[in-house]
């Protein structure tokens, strides 16, 4: 069976080796929320995947026109799985209820690196960034090292960056981007984040060669979906 939740994803998992971020446009604030009751309504009707789906989470774009899809599996056969047996039903489901959703993209990731909430935080994020950095062609090898600039950056100012509770840095099965899930306190806390100057460390960061593109999106936790 399948239950809604309130807590937002544990994206340490160890169990997860494979995770699944999508991006659906579906044009108004009205048809983010009637997309988001739709997906609810098809999923609580139906089976839990049998098998290695840990979780189902979707976020409403501040654009006020996207959702963002975001799932945990144990492994890709796993959800290959899903996909054969009970992905199609359950758009086809959604579609009829919401038409003309256009589906952008999937893609697929294996987290690399976290910066983890404190010991003893309790704050719920109330907004998630994602930061997909792009790398030029060939530059696959260089995304790690992109990766450790930034969580020595974010070590070195603690103060700078005290409404972010946690940020976590997955690499693309394709090798040709990084995508930062990131939970701030609040939209305020970030902004107030990125008017700060930075130091040698995100100079270092933002120099650094092979990048060939940075996009950032900002969500609002819409609908969490788990196994009951």
């Amino acid at each position: 069976m399948t239950r809604r939740t309130d807590v937002h994803p544990e994206l340490i998992r160890p169990e997860a080796g494979l995770t699944l971020f999508s991006t659906w446009r579906v044009g108004t604030p009205e048809r983010q929320r009637e997309a988001v009751d739709a997906i609810a309504a098809t999923w609580e009707r139906g089976p839990w995947p049998v098998r290695g789906g840990l979780g189902y989470y979707v976020y409403a774009g501040h654009d006020g026109t996207t959702l963002l899809h975001h799932s945990q599996w144990r492994r890709a056969e796993d959800f290959e799985g899903y996909v054969k047996t009970q992905r199609q039903e359950r758009v086809d489901e959604i579609d009829t209820a919401v038409p003309g959703i256009e589906r952008v993209r999937l893609d697929r990731y294996r987290r690399y690196r976290s910066h983890e909430r404190a010991v003893g935080d309790t704050r719920v994020p109330g907004l998630i960034v994602t930061v997909r950095i792009d790398f030029e062609e060939g530059a696959s090898g260089r995304r790690r090292e992109w990766v450790d600039l930034v969580l020595a950056a974010l070590a070195a100012d603690p103060e700078g960056h005290r409404g972010l509770v946690s940020a976590h840095f997955h690499l693309s099965d394709d090798g040709t981007h990084v995508l930062n899930y990131a939970e701030w306190e609040s939209a305020e806390a970030y902004d107030e984040a990125l008017a700060l100057p930075g130091g040698e460390e995100w100079e270092r960061v933002r120099t650094y060669p092979a990048v060939e593109g940075v996009t950032g999106q900002r969500y609002s936790y819409a609908l969490g979906l788990v196994p009951d």
